[in-house]
Protein backbone atom coordinates (compact mmCIF):
# COMPACT_ATOMS: atom_id res chain seq x y z
CA UNK A 1 0.00 0.00 0.00
CA UNK A 2 1.18 3.50 -0.84
CA UNK A 3 0.63 6.00 1.96
CA UNK A 4 0.75 9.81 1.84
CA UNK A 5 0.32 12.62 4.34
CA UNK A 6 -0.98 15.79 2.69
CA UNK A 7 -1.66 19.29 4.01
CA UNK A 8 -4.91 20.34 2.34
CA UNK A 9 -6.16 23.89 1.87
CA UNK A 10 -2.51 24.88 2.12
CA UNK A 11 0.17 26.31 -0.18
CA UNK A 12 3.10 25.23 2.00
CA UNK A 13 3.81 22.47 4.53
CA UNK A 14 2.57 22.46 8.11
CA UNK A 15 -0.48 24.68 7.62
CA UNK A 16 -4.02 23.85 6.49
CA UNK A 17 -5.52 20.48 7.38
CA UNK A 18 -3.49 17.26 7.24
CA UNK A 19 -5.07 14.12 5.81
CA UNK A 20 -3.70 10.65 5.17
CA UNK A 21 -4.34 9.05 1.78
CA UNK A 22 -3.96 5.26 1.54
CA UNK A 23 -3.90 3.70 -1.94
CA UNK A 24 -4.17 -0.08 -2.00
CA UNK A 25 -4.08 -2.60 -4.86
CA UNK A 26 -7.32 -4.23 -3.73
CA UNK A 27 -10.37 -3.29 -1.62
CA UNK A 28 -9.76 -3.29 2.12
CA UNK A 29 -12.14 -4.64 4.77
CA UNK A 30 -13.87 -1.90 6.75
CA UNK A 31 -12.23 -2.93 10.07
CA UNK A 32 -8.81 -2.60 8.40
CA UNK A 33 -9.60 0.90 7.14
CA UNK A 34 -10.83 1.94 10.57
CA UNK A 35 -7.72 0.48 12.23
CA UNK A 36 -5.48 2.30 9.77
CA UNK A 37 -7.30 5.57 10.43
CA UNK A 38 -6.75 5.11 14.15
CA UNK A 39 -3.07 4.35 13.49
CA UNK A 40 -2.64 7.44 11.29
CA UNK A 41 -4.47 9.56 13.92
CA UNK A 42 -5.39 12.31 11.46
CA UNK A 43 -8.76 14.03 11.30
CA UNK A 44 -9.44 11.82 8.25
CA UNK A 45 -7.75 9.04 6.36
CA UNK A 46 -8.99 8.64 2.78
CA UNK A 47 -9.20 5.33 0.92
CA UNK A 48 -9.65 5.71 -2.86
CA UNK A 49 -10.15 2.59 -4.99
CA UNK A 50 -10.29 2.67 -8.79
CA UNK A 51 -13.65 1.38 -10.04
CA UNK A 52 -13.78 -1.67 -12.27
CA UNK A 53 -16.23 0.09 -14.63
CA UNK A 54 -13.68 2.86 -15.27
CA UNK A 55 -15.94 5.57 -13.85
CA UNK A 56 -13.43 7.14 -11.47
CA UNK A 57 -12.90 5.97 -7.91
CA UNK A 58 -14.82 4.79 -4.90
CA UNK A 59 -13.78 6.95 -1.95
CA UNK A 60 -14.30 6.46 1.78
CA UNK A 61 -13.14 8.58 4.72
CA UNK A 62 -12.46 7.52 8.31
CA UNK A 63 -11.65 9.52 11.44
CA UNK A 64 -9.81 7.71 14.23
CA UNK A 65 -13.21 6.66 15.61
CA UNK A 66 -15.74 6.46 12.77
CA UNK A 67 -16.50 6.57 9.06
CA UNK A 68 -17.89 9.90 7.85
CA UNK A 69 -20.25 10.59 4.97
CA UNK A 70 -18.57 13.72 3.61
CA UNK A 71 -15.07 15.16 3.90
CA UNK A 72 -13.66 18.04 1.90
CA UNK A 73 -10.02 18.29 2.88
CA UNK A 74 -9.37 14.54 2.48
CA UNK A 75 -11.02 14.64 -0.97
CA UNK A 76 -8.74 17.53 -1.91
CA UNK A 77 -5.76 15.56 -0.57
CA UNK A 78 -6.80 12.46 -2.53
CA UNK A 79 -7.17 14.32 -5.83
CA UNK A 80 -3.81 15.99 -5.24
CA UNK A 81 -2.09 12.64 -4.64
CA UNK A 82 -3.67 10.94 -7.65
CA UNK A 83 -2.49 13.75 -9.93
CA UNK A 84 0.93 14.54 -8.50
CA UNK A 85 2.05 10.97 -7.78
CA UNK A 86 1.26 9.64 -11.26
CA UNK A 87 -1.87 7.61 -10.53
CA UNK A 88 -4.00 9.66 -12.96
CA UNK A 89 -3.46 12.10 -15.82
CA UNK A 90 -7.18 12.85 -16.34
CA UNK A 91 -8.07 16.57 -16.18
CA UNK A 92 -10.98 15.76 -13.88
CA UNK A 93 -11.72 13.03 -11.34
CA UNK A 94 -14.99 11.48 -10.18
CA UNK A 95 -15.34 10.06 -6.67
CA UNK A 96 -18.27 7.84 -5.73
CA UNK A 97 -18.99 8.43 -2.03
CA UNK A 98 -21.66 8.15 0.66
CA UNK A 99 -22.66 11.70 -0.38
CA UNK A 100 -23.00 10.89 -4.07
CA UNK A 101 -20.57 11.62 -6.89
CA UNK A 102 -18.02 14.36 -6.16
CA UNK A 103 -16.11 15.86 -9.07
CA UNK A 104 -12.65 17.44 -8.84
CA UNK A 105 -11.02 19.56 -11.53
CA UNK A 106 -7.35 20.51 -11.76
CA UNK A 107 -7.12 24.24 -12.49
CA UNK A 108 -4.41 25.91 -14.56
CA UNK A 109 -3.01 27.76 -11.54
CA UNK A 110 -2.49 24.55 -9.57
CA UNK A 111 -5.57 24.81 -7.41
CA UNK A 112 -8.17 22.05 -7.25
CA UNK A 113 -11.90 22.80 -7.60
CA UNK A 114 -14.27 20.38 -5.85
CA UNK A 115 -17.99 20.19 -6.66
CA UNK A 116 -19.88 19.27 -3.46
CA UNK A 117 -23.53 19.14 -2.39
CA UNK A 118 -24.67 21.94 -0.10
CA UNK A 119 -26.01 21.07 3.35
CA UNK A 120 -27.77 24.33 4.31
CA UNK A 121 -28.68 24.72 7.98
CA UNK A 122 -32.26 25.17 9.10
CA UNK A 123 -33.12 27.19 12.18
CA UNK A 124 -33.77 25.32 15.40
CA UNK A 125 -33.47 26.07 19.13
CA UNK A 126 -30.07 25.45 20.69
CA UNK A 127 -29.54 21.94 22.02
CA UNK A 128 -29.61 21.53 25.78
CA UNK A 129 -26.19 22.40 27.14
CA UNK A 130 -24.90 23.98 23.90
CA UNK A 131 -24.42 27.51 25.25
CA UNK A 132 -22.68 26.26 28.37
CA UNK A 133 -20.44 23.92 26.33
CA UNK A 134 -19.42 26.74 23.98
CA UNK A 135 -18.94 29.34 26.71
CA UNK A 136 -20.59 31.87 24.37
CA UNK A 137 -24.14 32.97 23.57
CA UNK A 138 -25.29 32.24 20.00
CA UNK A 139 -27.20 34.83 17.99
CA UNK A 140 -28.56 32.08 15.69
CA UNK A 141 -28.63 28.28 15.90
CA UNK A 142 -29.59 25.62 13.42
CA UNK A 143 -28.86 22.13 12.14
CA UNK A 144 -27.26 21.07 8.88
CA UNK A 145 -27.32 17.51 7.55
CA UNK A 146 -24.44 16.54 9.83
CA UNK A 147 -23.77 19.27 12.38
CA UNK A 148 -25.01 21.80 14.87
CA UNK A 149 -24.66 25.28 13.34
CA UNK A 150 -23.97 28.30 15.55
CA UNK A 151 -23.59 31.95 14.61
CA UNK A 152 -21.80 34.23 17.06
CA UNK A 153 -21.81 38.00 17.11
CA UNK A 154 -18.32 38.64 15.77
CA UNK A 155 -15.21 37.11 14.25
CA UNK A 156 -13.38 37.99 17.45
CA UNK A 157 -15.84 35.88 19.45
CA UNK A 158 -15.18 32.92 17.14
CA UNK A 159 -11.40 33.34 17.35
CA UNK A 160 -11.44 33.60 21.15
CA UNK A 161 -13.75 30.62 21.73
CA UNK A 162 -12.53 28.03 24.26
CA UNK A 163 -15.31 25.44 24.37
CA UNK A 164 -15.68 22.53 26.79
CA UNK A 165 -14.89 19.69 24.38
CA UNK A 166 -16.11 16.99 26.76
CA UNK A 167 -19.49 18.71 26.91
CA UNK A 168 -19.59 19.19 23.12
CA UNK A 169 -18.93 15.48 22.67
CA UNK A 170 -22.21 14.70 24.42
CA UNK A 171 -24.28 16.62 21.84
CA UNK A 172 -26.26 14.59 19.32
CA UNK A 173 -24.43 15.61 16.13
CA UNK A 174 -21.27 14.84 14.16
CA UNK A 175 -19.82 18.19 15.18
CA UNK A 176 -20.41 21.86 15.88
CA UNK A 177 -19.86 24.60 13.29
CA UNK A 178 -19.28 28.04 14.83
CA UNK A 179 -19.26 31.02 12.47
CA UNK A 180 -19.57 34.81 12.31
CA UNK A 181 -19.23 37.64 9.79
CA UNK A 182 -15.66 37.80 8.55
CA UNK A 183 -12.86 40.25 9.22
CA UNK A 184 -9.56 41.02 7.49
CA UNK A 185 -11.18 40.89 4.04
CA UNK A 186 -13.05 37.59 4.51
CA UNK A 187 -16.80 37.19 4.11
CA UNK A 188 -17.04 34.78 7.01
CA UNK A 189 -14.93 33.14 9.68
CA UNK A 190 -15.50 29.78 11.34
CA UNK A 191 -14.23 26.99 13.55
CA UNK A 192 -15.30 23.36 13.67
CA UNK A 193 -15.32 21.01 16.66
CA UNK A 194 -16.08 17.28 16.36
CA UNK A 195 -14.93 15.47 19.53
CA UNK A 196 -17.86 13.08 18.95
CA UNK A 197 -15.88 11.41 16.14
CA UNK A 198 -12.38 11.84 17.56
CA UNK A 199 -11.56 15.28 16.10
CA UNK A 200 -11.42 17.85 18.93
CA UNK A 201 -10.92 20.79 16.53
CA UNK A 202 -10.54 20.33 12.79
CA UNK A 203 -8.07 22.76 11.20
CA UNK A 204 -9.88 23.41 7.87
CA UNK A 205 -13.16 21.64 7.15
CA UNK A 206 -14.47 21.40 3.60
CA UNK A 207 -17.69 19.62 4.55
CA UNK A 208 -18.56 22.29 7.13
CA UNK A 209 -18.35 24.88 4.38
CA UNK A 210 -21.08 23.01 2.50
CA UNK A 211 -23.30 24.48 5.23
CA UNK A 212 -21.39 27.73 5.77
CA UNK A 213 -21.48 28.70 2.07
CA UNK A 214 -25.27 28.65 1.55
CA UNK A 215 -25.86 30.34 4.91
CA UNK A 216 -23.53 33.28 4.23
CA UNK A 217 -24.53 33.48 0.58
CA UNK A 218 -28.07 34.15 1.79
CA UNK A 219 -26.93 36.58 4.48
CA UNK A 220 -24.58 38.58 2.24
CA UNK A 221 -26.23 38.19 -1.16
CA UNK A 222 -22.88 37.01 -2.58
CA UNK A 223 -22.57 33.85 -4.66
CA UNK A 224 -18.78 33.77 -4.23
CA UNK A 225 -17.20 33.96 -0.79
CA UNK A 226 -13.78 34.12 0.82
CA UNK A 227 -13.83 32.10 4.01
CA UNK A 228 -11.31 31.69 6.80
CA UNK A 229 -11.26 28.86 9.33
CA UNK A 230 -9.64 30.28 12.45
CA UNK A 231 -8.14 27.14 13.94
CA UNK A 232 -4.59 27.28 15.34
CA UNK A 233 -3.26 26.09 11.93
CA UNK A 234 -5.76 28.19 9.99
CA UNK A 235 -6.85 27.97 6.39
CA UNK A 236 -8.49 29.90 3.56
CA UNK A 237 -11.22 28.64 1.24
CA UNK A 238 -12.76 30.06 -1.92
CA UNK A 239 -16.45 29.15 -2.24
CA UNK A 240 -18.78 29.53 -5.22
CA UNK A 241 -22.47 28.70 -5.04
CA UNK A 242 -23.95 26.75 -7.97
CA UNK A 243 -27.61 26.19 -7.05
CA UNK A 244 -27.71 23.30 -4.60
CA UNK A 245 -23.97 22.67 -5.11
CA UNK A 246 -20.92 24.55 -3.92
CA UNK A 247 -17.49 24.64 -5.54
CA UNK A 248 -14.62 24.71 -3.04
CA UNK A 249 -11.19 25.72 -4.35
CA UNK A 250 -7.88 25.14 -2.65
CA UNK A 251 -4.33 23.84 -2.86
CA UNK A 252 -2.54 20.92 -1.23
CA UNK A 253 1.04 19.94 -0.41
CA UNK A 254 2.42 16.42 0.12
CA UNK A 255 4.62 16.27 3.23
CA UNK A 256 5.18 12.49 3.69
CA UNK A 257 5.41 9.58 1.24
CA UNK A 258 5.70 5.99 2.34
CA UNK A 259 4.37 2.44 2.28
CA UNK A 260 2.34 0.38 4.72
CA UNK A 261 2.04 -3.39 5.18
CA UNK A 262 -1.52 -4.61 5.61
CA UNK A 263 -2.39 -8.22 6.29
Amino acid sequence: MRLFLVDAFADRPFVGNPAAVAIADMPLPEPTMQAMAMEMNQAETAFPMRRADGDGYDLRWFTPLAEVALCGHATLATAHVLWTEGFSDAPALRFHTLSGVLACERLADGRIAMDFPTTPPTVCPPLDGLTEALGATPVWTGRSRFDVFVRLESAEAVRNLTPNLSALARLDARGVIVTAPGDEGFDCVSRFFAPQVGVPEDPVTGSAHCAIAPYWATETGHTTLRAYQASPRGGELELAMRGDRVVLRGRAVTVVRGTAAVG
